[in-house]
């Protein structure tokens, strides 16, 4: 049995990639909305870098991926330590959830 492949490309522009350190998650009854946020120290404005809208059965198996990954980037380096205080003001990566 042949297996389905699939080429995926990767321009240049995205593959330098775009830094988020807040993510405000939205959801309506067909989608996710997912705004990747990079808030600066004391900073009272921030713009959103980039927005990724998923269907809820992808945004299922994102979760499920992120999960795997980030069990085994632990075992590899060891336990990912979350502190929520780091920088005061900022609201947290999971900050959002509303109806969009």
């Amino acid at each position: 049995m042949e297996e389905n492949k699939i080429q995926i490309n990767l321009s240049p522009e995205v593959a330098d990639g775009t830094y988020s350190n807040l993510a405000i998650i939205a959801h309506s009854s067909s989608e996710f909305i997912i705004d990747f946020v990079c808030m600066m120290p004391g900073a009272k404005q921030a713009n959103v870098k980039s927005r990724v809208i998923l269907s809820p059965e992808n945004t299922k198996k994102l979760l499920l991926a992120l999960q795997e990954n980030v069990g085994k980037f632990e075992q590899h380096f060891g336990k990912i330590k979350i502190n929520n205080n780091s920088v005061p003001g900022t609201l947290p990566m999971s900050f959002g959830g509303g109806e969009a």
